[in-house]
């Protein structure tokens, strides 16, 4: 397995990244559990979780995810076998949220004793806060860097000229850049990231981790019609995806499936891999046979014919 460098920080990763949105959501602990041990000791190492994981469901509060990854840090004893990316800035409650020094400091802390760790190997802003300047930002990111709580920082769901921005601002003021950005990211999503944020990755050398890299489960071709994701805990999710496009593009991935023998899962996130400036993709997994599939990812070299009906299946 050919591991990537996170920018130019000297972190190298496996090239798929264990998503932990589904801890404590989809997946109950002992499969967590299960899941977890599985993907490290096939020799990857890179998890990504959020505070905020799983907020959105009735009765939780977020933070379900990093309990959960804490829990199995302790029980497994392989936190050091791990590059371990959360975030921070999404709404957690009443005056919890965004990118101030005050809040950060209260967050790295919660997200710590949860995690069950004494530093958090990528930090990542969750989503901008124009509210609060970016240089306080960073200056929060510099002094949790100097006590050892975080080693690096990311950022997600930026635009480009905001991401831009506080690249130029780490510089002028000397402060830590990000060296990761997080974007929403797929065969089906693609227009987006490719026309705003492709040039900005590209000038600054930044290392891409899309989430929502497998569309919800759409690319996968476990829907095949929209009526199939009727009941599912992801339906709205999925929904949107069944468009004239959307279509033809599960058409294709058929078509190459058929052709390599991979699945339709492996394929989306084969291509992502062949994308410039893709350290990783993040997706996660509901059991050993899903992993199985985003295993097959990483090895899957796509030829450039079966690239080529890929990207204009999906054009915009």
């Amino acid at each position: 397995m050919q591991k990537r460098e996170l920018g130019k920080s000297g972190v190298s990763v496996a090239p798929i990244v264990l998503g932990g949105n589904v801890f404590g959501w989809t997946v109950d602990e002992a499969r967590s559990f299960e899941i977890l041990d599985a993907f490290i000791d096939r020799g990857y190492n890179f998890i990504d979780t959020a505070d905020v994981y799983s907020r959105w469901v009735p009765g939780h509060v977020g933070g379900e995810s990093e309990t959960i990854l804490g829990k199995w840090f302790h029980k497994s004893g392989k936190r050091d076998k791990v590059v371990l990316a959360t975030k921070v800035g999404m709404e957690m409650g009443e005056g919890k949220s965004g990118l101030k020094t005050s809040y950060i400091k209260e967050a790295v802390e919660a997200s710590l004793r949860r995690l069950q760790t004494d530093h958090i190997d990528l930090y990542q802003s969750h989503c901008d806060d124009e509210a609060t300047p970016l240089e306080e930002t960073l200056d929060t990111y510099q002094s949790l860097i100097e006590v050892g709580k975080i080693r690096l920082i990311g950022a997600s769901n930026y635009k480009g000229s905001r991401l831009a921005a506080a690249l130029d601002a780490s510089r002028k003021a000397g402060l830590p850049e990000y060296v990761t950005l997080q974007p929403n990211y797929n065969l089906h999503t693609r227009e987006e990231y490719e026309s705003d944020l492709a040039p900005v990755v590209a000038k600054y050398g930044f290392s891409v981790i899309p989430y929502f890299s497998l569309a919800a489960g759409f690319l996968t071709g476990k829907y095949k019609t929209k009526d199939d994701a009727k009941g599912a805990q992801r339906e709205q999710m999925v929904g949107k995806y069944f468009d004239a496009r959307g279509e033809n593009i599960l058409k294709a991935l058929a078509a190459v499936s058929a052709e390599s023998g991979a699945s339709q899962a492996s394929i989306a996130l084969a291509w992502l891999l062949a994308q410039p400036n893709i350290a990783g993709p993040i997706a996660s997994a509901t059991s050993i046979k899903q992993l199985e599939s985003l295993f097959e990812a990483s090895e899957l070299k796509l030829t450039n014919t079966q690239l080529r009906i890929l990207t204009d299946a999906s054009a915009y």
